[in-house]
């Protein structure tokens, strides 16, 4: 394999944009020979690329490809030395004419870490599935290519595999052919796209499930017709959990909406979608065949916020088409221009096309914001329009700000200009900049003349800027009759260290106790704040609301306070305000001064102890069972600790025993009690007695909650590794061996730690699932066990991030930051894991920027942590 330098692997926007002005794309015939996949993985595979394109003539430019080795160079019809042309992971184009053609055929690997091809052995039945994932970057290690998003090109594929399998692409299957010579294996010709960017290539591979179906409508503005088919794939061991028609049904409703609010055809003809294993993320966009993980094939019992979630996730992508696909950023400076705006129609078009409702911005407000709220107070926080200088910074760059917080924002935008002026800017957008790409610039063109507005100072001010605003109700009152309400904002940009107060269209709630003991909102007041501070006069005089909520209807992005009665009816009666968005908010504004060391951690599990047993949302339900659980692990002195966590463990036990049998509730109880419960021995009676099919009646302990529990008996040392063995030949598929991973790592045994330890940095065969899987069940267990590695991390992560690709080093350097509990007597600055990453980040200034950005957001949740419990 070509020795690859950081230099070559990691293109920087300079490179990028000295590229565009030399390089012009056409058109990419890609070949992939997929015939070793079957018997003979460790060979690879040869991929063969021919490009088109213009050149300024007589200049000089390089192709992309991360693999095992190239056999030809043909530039324009002469062969060009390939040891000298192909050095780390690029390939050099000397004296390029006008127009030119480059034939590569070269060899490549596949993955194991999600990045490129990636090959699955399924254990359930031994069958072979292979995927393409390549954003940001990694179509090169598939395909030599331009790999930047602003040379986009129209590409057909053409794909050799074993004749039983299925395979697809983004275009339409033109031919499948058998080979003359080896009939097992056939040849399957694909369609030639519109023009698109290489990180949203993809080629689908293996012995899928596949299902088919159609959706027809009008498109405006001129109600032509359009029809698209439909299609879905699956693994085969999975198929009889796939609900493939509920995914149409879905897929149905969302072209539906977007066509009615984008105006625009969607044009990339067909429409798959595919449920593939051990993926990166949650989905990814590729016009024609976009990828999902298939967590979200449910194969255990599910609740109905997980097929929210799900349908979120299948929304988001379809927003993708558009914004992203057809349209999409020159430079990933610009990733918002598709993850924000994709993350903000997800969320809308569930709430206005599904059944759902109002729902989606719940969960919004419940999990996707808080994902913000946690990544903008981080010392790496970026404004929404990133300075991305080079292709590690894009792969940090998906983060809470560019989707959750660009997202919030994106909410605030529109009520601020308005959804008809919103929907009508992206027409226009969509019509000008078709199969090109752009800048912030030209979408604030088309939102300026959409709304009658200048959006140039909205722009500098919510998307120049980081970090965020914190909104303070200001309250005085003589004898329950208010005085004044003022609004005070606090905003200070941690990157530049200047005021950076914001503009904030929202509504101020106010909540009285009605006859009937109800929260009930008996006013709402409009605000338009800007500045430090903002006096409420409507409100002057008039008897004092029992609860003021600021931002009510979740339309600002801001963190809040409460003024001190309107807290203390929060703490005594949450359970007794009805409306689940507003009760939502309250819940956000407590975890945030629970982060904050505002509120103590136990006055929060108090109030979940209290008030999370009246929730009917699930999703509500779940996330307070979550954050509760993180409150008492982390942000809770060690002395304190244990008394509070059996205090949350009873709670949840007894709700367990009252939930109604089969609902989600007893559901969301019962994996709360599983998660607790790997900390703690007080309930694992309970959690035996259900395993052994013992229990509340309707709750269904199935493959998933069956390896919770294990995962929690072996954490405490109660599960024998004989006996996971015996529960993984009981039912051995995927998801049972990530659960027999965890639980195996997870025993509370020195040699077990080292075992895993040793796994995670040196066995490269891991796939990223298990590795994943291996460091989980590391960390569980006593502290005391992960001691010595502490200062072991620190010596190896440079290492490991030079010797493994981004994706795996990420993994491990992220997921195993050490932790550790506050020791009494010592300053926050003293404490050992304080002092060892502050050691290593003064030691190594030079270290690539996105390793570096790990450990400092390691080190900073450490302290927020430690800070609380040190009171």
């Amino acid at each position: 394999m070509s020795q690859f330098t950081s230099q070559d692997l990691n293109l920087s926007r300079a490179e990028a944009a000295e590229r565009s002005r030399t390089v012009t794309v056409h058109d990419y015939h890609v070949s992939l020979d997929l015939r070793t996949a079957l018997q003979d993985p460790e060979a690879g595979f040869t991929t063969r690329s021919i490009i088109t394109f213009s050149a300024v003539p007589g200049s000089s430019t390089f192709l992309d490809f991360v693999g095992r080795s190239v056999q030809r160079i043909n530039l324009n019809g002469r062969d060009l030395p390939v040891e000298q042309l192909y050095r780390g992971a690029r390939i050099s184009l000397p004296e390029l004419a006008a127009e030119n053609q480059v034939i590569v055929t070269a060899t490549g690997e596949y993955s194991r870490s999600g990045e490129g091809l990636h090959r699955f052995v399924d254990p359930a039945d031994g069958k072979i599935y292979l995927y393409t994932q390549y954003e940001p970057a990694d179509a090169r290690r598939v395909y030599p290519n331009f790999e930047q998003p602003d040379l986009k090109g129209r590409y057909s594929f053409e794909v050799i595999a074993p004749s039983e399998w299925r395979v697809a692409s983004n275009g339409a299957e033109v031919s499948v052919q058998p080979l003359s010579s080896t009939p097992e294996l056939s040849r399957w010709s694909f369609a030639q796209t519109e023009p698109i960017s290489s990180y949203i290539t993809c080629v689908l591979a293996g012995e899928y499930s596949y299902f088919s179906s159609s959706w027809s409508g009008t498109v405006l503005p001129d109600g032509g017709s359009l029809a698209i088919p439909l299609g879905a794939y699956c693994r085969a061991s999975i198929k009889e959990s796939f609900d493939a028609e509920t995914i149409f049904e879905l897929t149905r409703k969302g072209l539906d909406f977007f066509h009615s609010v984008f105006g625009y055809p969607y044009p990339f003809g067909k429409y798959d979608q595919a449920f593939v294993p051990e993926y990166n993320l949650g989905a990814m966009e590729n016009p024609g065949l976009v990828t999902f993980t298939d967590d979200y094939v449910f194969t255990s019992r599910a609740t109905d916020i997980q097929y929210q979630q799900r349908a979120n996730t299948l929304l988001h992508e379809m927003a993708h088409m558009w914004f992203g696909d057809l349209v999409t950023m020159q430079w990933w400076d610009d990733l918002w221009l598709k993850e924000s705006f994709a993350d903000f129609m997800g969320t809308f078009a569930v709430a206005q096309a599904t059944d759902w409702g109002n729902a989606s911005w719940v969960s919004f407000a419940n999990r996707r914001k808080a994902w913000a709220y946690r990544q903008d107070q981080l010392p790496t926080t970026h404004p929404i329009v990133a300075d991305i200088v080079d292709l590690e910074a894009a792969k940090q760059n998906f983060d809470g700000i560019t989707y959750a917080k660009g997202a919030s924002v994106l909410k605030q935008l529109v009520a601020f200009v308005g959804e008809d002026a919103f929907f009508s800017a992206a027409r226009e957008y969509f019509s000008k900049h078709a199969f090109g790409n752009t800048t912030l610039k030209d979408l604030l063109v088309e939102l300026s003349a959409a709304s009658g507005r200048d959006m140039s100072d909205w722009s500098e001010r919510w998307l120049q800027t980081s970090g965020i605003s914190t909104l303070s109700v200001s309250v005085t009152a003589d004898d329950g009759v208010l005085g004044s309400v003022r609004i005070e904002q606090e905003a200070m940009d941690p990157v530049t260290a200047r005021n950076a107060d914001r503009p904030h269209l929202l509504r101020l709630g106010c909540y009285t106790f009605d006859s009937t003991g109800a929260l009930a909102l008996t006013e709402s007041h409009s605000l338009d704040l800007d500045g430090a501070s903002t006096e409420v006069t409507a409100l002057q005089g008039v008897a004092q609301p029992d609860l003021l909520l600021l931002n009510d209807e979740d339309l600002s992005y801001a963190k809040v306070r409460f003024d001190d009665h309107s807290l203390q009816t929060v703490l005594t009666s949450l359970d007794r305000l009805n409306d689940p968005l507003a009760r939502v908010l309250c819940w956000s504004t407590l975890w945030n001064m629970t982060r904050d060391a505002v509120l103590p951690a136990a006055s929060y599990v108090e109030a979940v102890r209290r008030f999370a047993p009246a929730e009917s949302g699930v999703g509500i339900l779940s996330n307070l069972l979550e954050t509760a659980s993180t409150a008492v692990e982390s942000f809770t002195p060690l002395a304190q600790r244990s008394d509070l966590r059996e205090e949350l463990l009873g709670t949840i036990a007894e709700q367990l025993k009252l939930a109604v049998a089969g609902s989600d509730l007893q559901l969301a109880w019962f994996r709360a009690l599983a998660a607790v419960s790997r900390n703690s021995t007080g309930q694992l009676g309970l959690l035996r007695q259900l395993l052994d099919g013992e229990g509340p009646i309707g709750l269904q302990i199935d493959t998933d909650p069956r390896w919770q529990i294990w995962r929690a008996l072996a954490a405490n040392g109660l599960a024998a590794p004989a006996e996971l063995e015996a529960e993984l030949a009981r039912e051995s598929n995927s998801r049972a061996l990530v659960g027999f991973t965890v639980a195996m790592a997870a025993r509370p045994e020195a040699e077990v730690k080292a075992q895993a330890w040793n796994s995670t940095w040196q066995d490269g065969s891991l796939s990223n699932e298990l590795l994943s899987a291996t460091i989980s069940g590391f960390l569980l267990g006593p502290e005391e066990l992960r001691e010595e590695y502490r200062s072991r991390y620190f010596a190896q992560i440079g290492e490991i991030w030079a010797s493994r690709s981004i994706e795996i080093a990420s993994r491990i350097v992220g997921e195993l930051f050490p932790e550790q509990d506050a020791q009494p007597g010592l300053a926050l600055e003293q404490q050992p894991v304080v002092v060892l990453a502050t050691e290593w980040l003064e030691a190594n200034a030079e270290a690539p920027a996105a390793l570096r950005r790990i450990v400092i957001e390691g080190l900073d949740n450490l302290r927020r942590a430690l800070r609380a419990q040190l009171g």
